[in-house]
């Protein structure tokens, strides 16, 4: 069960990543985002599976908890970790008049609405 928030978590940045780069960038910048982010959960996934094989027994912690789940965990931090410093300028709320808004950045960041700002 853990696991499945740790998988819907993973696709929804995906899909966050691929639309605001496609919005932005276009599709070969969305694609290569995308092929970076599968890369780096694959790779990483596999990394992590063997720091928790050192660390912890198969069964885990319980039933929904268990070595792979608590390689997940470690994967999302260090990922977490990663892609804020990677996706820094794209995180960073844009400002209109020191007010802050979630459709302000929407609307910001694409390329069809132009900031009035300098």
């Amino acid at each position: 069960m853990i696991s499945a928030v740790i998988y819907s978590a993973h696709f929804l940045f995906l899909l966050l990543i691929f639309t605001w780069k496609w919005q932005n960038d276009g599709t070969s910048s969305a694609l290569l985002n995308v092929s970076l982010i599968l890369i780096l959960f694959a790779v990483g996934w596999s990394i992590t599976g063997m720091i928790a094989k050192f660390i912890m027994e198969p069964e885990g912690l319980g039933i929904y908890y268990d070595r792979d789940t608590f390689s997940l965990t470690l994967l999302t931090i260090a990922e977490y970790i990663f892609y804020k410093f990677y996706y820094k300028n794209l995180l960073q709320p844009v400002r209109k008049n020191n007010n802050c808004c979630l459709f302000n950045l929407f609307l910001m960041r694409t390329k069809r609405f132009e900031s009035p700002l300098p």
